[in-house]
């Protein structure tokens, strides 16, 4: 029987449909400021394309920081639990997540089962995440979708000093007003990203595989420069931003067969 995982984060709201085994349908949409509206919203347009009704899901498993505000779901579990089921469903040899979203950025060590062992998180503030990268994008007037391709064409690194977002887009502005090219300054605050992330790394531990899930995993500069700062070469699944859905959608099926 179908079941659902909905994962409702800072800029964006993911749903995925789950039956026999697959995913029947996923779908993202903007949060905006009502993380509610936006639950009501992903839902309903992911159950219209895979033909369902709401009365059809079994089970619904909410996450995300705005999974509280998910009335319509069967039960709710922390996003550090459903992006490891999520990632280890994807690649079963997967060790490490990296997973870096709206607002916050968190690294996940699983066993050999997928279990979580241990993980990192900062979301004490946005610094390093798609939030941090919008901002930048704006202060160095492109799009950010075109960000990773204009950090393709440094031929130096800037060193950006800050990773606090309201100082780190002072700082931007006050290079791009010396003369230096935006391209450079984009290479460094890519590095600066994976130099934040490799902290947190630093903190649990990592174990090969590693998988990069979340919004910011689209950007190729930010997976670059993780590459090259861990030496390593990450996993980025075919749609990085619903694994913390897809997780859910797996941990309802769990809880839908325990039931029975």
């Amino acid at each position: 029987m179908p079941v659902a995982g909905i994962d409702i984060g800072s800029l964006t709201a993911e749903v995925v449909v789950f039956d026999k085994g697959k995913v029947v349908n996923s779908v993202i949409l903007p949060t905006g400021a009502n993380s509610r509206g936006a639950a009501e919203k992903a839902m309903e347009k992911a159950l219209h394309e895979s033909g369902l009704e709401r009365s059809d899901l079994e089970f619904v498993v909410a996450t995300g920081y705005g999974r509280v505000s998910i009335d319509f779901a069967s039960k709710r579990i922390t996003e550090i639990t459903c992006h490891g089921r999520g990632a280890y469903f994807l690649d079963p040899s997967v060790r490490t997540v990296i997973d870096i979203g709206g607002q916050d950025s968190k690294v996940i060590l699983m066993s050999d089962n997928g279990r979580v062992l241990d993980f990192a998180m900062n979301d004490k503030c946005a610094a390093g995440t798609g939030r941090f990268l919008e901002v930048m994008a704006q202060a160095l007037e492109v799009e950010l979708e075109n960000l990773a391709g204009l950090s393709n064409q440094a031929k130096e690194t800037v060193s950006i000093s800050s990773m606090c977002t309201v100082f780190a887009e002072s700082e931007v502005v006050s290079l791009i007003a010396r003369g230096l090219p935006r391209e450079d300054i984009a290479r460094g605050l890519h590095q600066a990203i994976a130099d934040r992330t490799a902290g947190l790394v630093r903190r649990v531990g990592l174990e090969e595989k590693v998988m990069i899930t979340g919004g910011v995993a689209k950007n190729a500069a930010v997976v670059k420069a993780l590459n090259e700062k861990l030496n390593l070469n990450l996993l980025v699944p075919e749609e990085p931003q619903i694994v913390g859905a897809l997780g859910a959608a797996l941990l309802a099926q769990d809880e839908l067969a325990q039931k029975k």
